[in-house]
């Protein structure tokens, strides 16, 4: 029979599959002897039966009821007693930390009877359980019943309101909150229908109820799905009996982490507020202070939480996320996770914790996020003596600037329809804002601490934030915002600094980050942490990878850039690129036009000494290095007008009486080469056979190239790739055109190239397929991944936008197949490429060019099935290196377990 409730005594912290995370750690907590209050979990399996049954499955409820009484025994109390009463909160958790994207009820046993045994409780403080009680009716009502917040919210404003302008919630006396108490439970009535439910089991199936289905609401969907979390997980559900935060100035709440989640640093870092619940600080309905000023306020509990702190940093060997509540000077550790950092502290913190030895080389390897690696070289506000007008808390680091925007909604469909760069300014944000905030270049709020939701959800995402900034008013009646005499308006542009909290009027000049600094040989840079914990880590990486990484790279800036970032040779050289520019693109033109063969080598003798002077450039960057370069792939098509518009200038210039001769020759020529479906028309190896001096003239120039950089005292490595190959044929027969082409230079210069290969793209599924003959022609294979996604999938890269994110959002695949490489059938082509090219040629090397090459899921992919290398943008070649070295890492521990 399954087991689906499990007392905290039962798991452990390897148990988070069937526990969720929170769960899992609080089993791990209670067995390791600190202060946690005693409760169970219901299992993930029970989450997942109950949403495929639509009800719980059999024997739940009844372990559930077990597991209460035995609660009930512990604490000597009953749940919802009238005289003295066990209150509990159910809280979600999940396998995977998704903070504030599900939901949790606390105070779950109170109803109008029980609220006064609460108070007898309390030493007869009737103002707390009131206190307890409204804060119940507003979240089960919210939570459970989907009773729309902003009524509670407003009921709750009303009373303050009436009490002075400046009363804070806790302002409020028990007579205020007993009047407040009537007017929530009239709200529930008027919102659901009928009265709040008195009977505290029944509250308590209710709202394990709306936690299992909240693991299917929006904000939890959005999250996977922006996280690559897998839907079917589900979430556990755990029964803890209540430690109150909101019993007065010797109680309180907050949330720790043992380093700062910014920095990196290690130094106590987070949030408390005196009596107060959880929620309050993650609503960031009020101020928090920062956790140092609990040393003053309470030393006592300061110092045992710093003991906790230190432990469980030593038991998990990682930074920690602690909640905890003091309840009149007793310390209570609510939850534990590994925290969220950004990616500027999780390097800072593997290198520092690998210098204290508190972890090896390997573990802080895969510490660090190859995803966010980027996030390294974000910018900063460029010092220009410009005055903020507000400032706030540096909550995510960063700089942006965009325009002001007031709605979640508004940011997603200016950023969507319109490209807009938009920063979204909110008093405070909630789980339902966080479709609007992923959108944004930043999150400006005026109300929360470090650990609100907009803080957390910014620095998981990489997103630039200050929060808490209260001297920013925001109307939202006139669409705008004052702060300290200033007022910005919806569509005005501001600049933010996550790094200061400062927020400044305009757009503000941005420079690099250290990082940049750094690598441009900035000595003082070149000292700080980040760079150190990026020279070490990186240099570990590097010792552990097989993957080779090269460059996508066109010119020699470009090959220079992608050398000092650590490319190990150029994967793609498109030289489709060396013909943009108005005196090549003429060039071409007039081979497209020549009307005779001497008209055409011509032509071809104008584009020569271009290319090869591209070429003489690129070899020199990468001395030593191959150099892949694909002759000509796109159709001549893209290098003369588009049809409509000429056929326009060509009509409009016939009834003004113009002389059209010459557009009428182009058109007919655009006529002649226009294609229904010019991705699959005439281009790449279809476009050599038909034009053989074309391909012959690019060979000229890279091998003459090549033979002028040998002889100047270089070492270049050429790879020459000949694009959209389907059979074997159409590459014997390239080669055997070529390759004399090539042969006549060298003898011709009297030079020898050591290193001159011919390949092909694998990048139509019938060259996959057929990899073992087309094998036999080819010196190398390089996966046109782009193409291959394409005519796998039947989808237009260009036009797979406009679904793609409705595909993401109803798993009709598991994420945008040309960001990541799509496993099960892409993969599958890959794999069986690579099989068969290699069984029938053991000497052909094979790497990855399209943009895949930078994804680390798709270089984790390519290192599974044994490739050589993989090619990427310039700017991502050290994210491909990292994730490289992990892979390697991942694969031996895997290996090992």
């Amino acid at each position: 029979m399954t087991k689906y409730v499990y007392d905290f005594s039962e798991g452990n912290k390897d148990m988070k599959g069937l526990l969720g995370g929170k769960g899992a750690n609080l089993a791990e907590m209670t067995n390791m002897g600190l202060p946690v209050p005693p409760g169970f979990t219901i299992t993930t399996e029970g989450c997942l039966e109950y949403l495929d049954a639509g009800g719980f499955p059999p024997g739940l409820m009844d372990e559930v009821d077990d597991h209460l009484r035995a609660l009930e025994d512990s604490m000597g109390k009953k749940l919802g007693d009238p005289t003295d009463p066990l209150l509990v909160s159910v809280r979600s958790g999940a396998k995977f930390s998704m903070p504030g994207m599900m939901d949790t009820v606390l105070n779950l046993g109170l109803n109008d009877e029980s609220v006064m045994g609460l108070a007898q409780q309390s030493g007869d403080d009737v103002r707390f359980a009131r206190d307890a009680y409204r804060r119940f009716i507003q979240m089960f009502g919210k939570i459970v019943m989907d009773v729309p917040g902003e009524a509670f919210e407003e009921a709750l404003d009303e009373a303050k309101h009436a009490k002075g302008p400046k009363t804070q919630d806790t302002d409020l006396d028990a007579e205020d909150l007993s009047a407040l108490i009537d007017r929530f439970l009239q709200i529930y009535q008027e919102h659901t229908g009928e009265t709040f439910p008195q009977n505290p089991r029944r509250q308590l199936e209710l709202s394990i109820v709306a936690v299992f289905r909240s693991w299917n609401g929006k904000r939890a969907r959005d999250y996977r799905r922006q996280n690559k979390i897998a839907d079917d997980l589900g979430t556990a559900v755990n029964v803890v009996a209540m430690v109150f935060g909101n019993r007065g100035d010797d109680s309180g709440t907050g949330v720790a982490f043992t380093r700062d989640p910014s920095t990196g640093e290690k130094v106590p870092y987070g949030d408390y507020l005196p009596n107060a619940q959880g929620e309050d600080v993650v609503a960031g309905i009020r101020n928090t202070l920062p956790l140092r000023e609990l040393e003053q306020l309470d030393p006592t509990s300061y110092g045992r939480l710093i003991q906790v702190m230190d432990t469980l940093e030593s038991h998990y060997r990682d930074m920690c996320d602690i909640e905890f509540t003091i309840e009149k000077g007793k310390l209570w550790i609510l939850q534990t996770r590994i925290g969220k950092r950004t990616a500027l502290a999780e390097w800072v913190m593997a290198y520092d914790m690998l210098g204290e030895k508190l972890i090896d080389e390997d573990t802080a390897l895969l510490r660090v996020n190859a995803d966010r690696l980027e996030e390294l070289f974000k910018r900063r506000v460029k010092a220009d003596g410009a005055a903020p007008i507000a400032r706030g808390l540096n909550a995510s680091p960063g700089a942006a600037t965009g325009a002001v925007v007031f709605s979640a909604d508004d940011a997603e469909a200016r950023a969507k329809e319109n490209g807009d760069k938009v920063i979204l300014v909110r008093r405070e944000t909630t789980p339902d804002d966080y479709h609007g905030m992923i959108a944004s270049q930043g999150i400006l709020t005026s109300a929360g601490g470090t650990n609100s939701h907009a803080a957390v959800v910014a620095r998981g995402e990489g997103i630039p934030a200050v929060c808490g900034a209260d001297q920013i008013k925001i109307d939202l009646g006139s669409r705008s915002f004052s702060a300290n005499g200033t007022t910005v308006k919806e569509g005005d542009t501001i600049t933010i600094d996550g790094f200061t909290g400062n927020v400044f009027v305009g757009e503000l000049p941005l420079e690099e980050s250290v990082l940049e600094k750094a690598r441009a040989g900035d000595a003082q840079a070149r000292e700080e942490r980040i760079w150190k914990a990026f020279e070490r880590l990186m240099t570990i990486a590097d010792d552990r990878r097989r993957l080779r990484v090269r460059a996508n790279a066109d010119t020699p800036d470009q090959s220079a850039n992608a050398r000092a970032r650590g490319a190990e040779g150029i994967g793609l050289c498109r030289t489709e690129h060396m013909f943009l520019g108005e005196e090549r693109v003429d060039a071409v033109r007039q081979m497209i036009f020549a009307e005779t063969e001497a008209e055409e080598e011509a032509a071809y003798g104008r584009l020569l000494p271009l290319q090869k002077g591209d070429f003489i450039g690129i070899f020199e960057a990468m001395d030593g290095l191959p150099v892949t370069v694909r002759l000509l792939d796109p159709p001549l098509h893209e290098f003369l007008p588009d049809l409509a518009t000429l056929s326009v200038e060509v009509a409009l210039g016939e009834e003004r009486g113009d002389d059209v001769t010459e557009k009428e020759r182009e058109l007919a020529k655009v006529r002649q080469l226009h294609e229904t479906n010019p991705m699959l028309g005439l281009r790449g190896v279809r476009l050599g056979i038909l034009k053989p001096g074309l391909y012959a003239m690019q060979v000229r120039a890279i091998v003459e190239a090549a033979c002028e950089a040998k002889a100047a005292g270089g070492d270049p490595k050429v790879e020459i790739m000949i694009p959209l190959v389907a059979t074997a044929p159409e590459l014997r027969q390239m080669r055997d055109e070529l390759e004399p082409v090539a042969n006549e230079i060298q003898a011709r210069e009297s030079v020898s190239l050591e290193h001159l290969e011919w390949g092909t793209m694998i990048e139509l599924p019938r060259a996959a397929v057929t990899a073992s003959e087309i094998a036999g022609a080819a010196d190398f294979f390089s996966f046109g991944t782009n193409d291959l996604t394409q005519t796998a999938f039947g989808f237009s890269r260009d036009d797979i936008g406009k679904f793609v994110g409705l595909y993401e959002e109803r798993k009709l695949v598991p994420a945008n197949p040309f960001v990541t490489i799509d496993v099960a059938g892409v993969g599958r082509l890959m794999r069986i490429a690579s099989d068969e090219g290699r069984g029938a040629n053991a000497e052909l090397h094979i790497g990855i060019c399209g943009e895949h090459g930078g994804d680390p899921a798709s270089v984790a992919f390519c290192h599974e099935i044994g490739l050589d290398y993989v090619s990427c943008s310039p700017f991502r070649v050290e994210t491909a290196r990292l994730a490289a070295g992990q892979a390697a890492v991942g694969e031996y521990a895997s290996a090992s377990a």
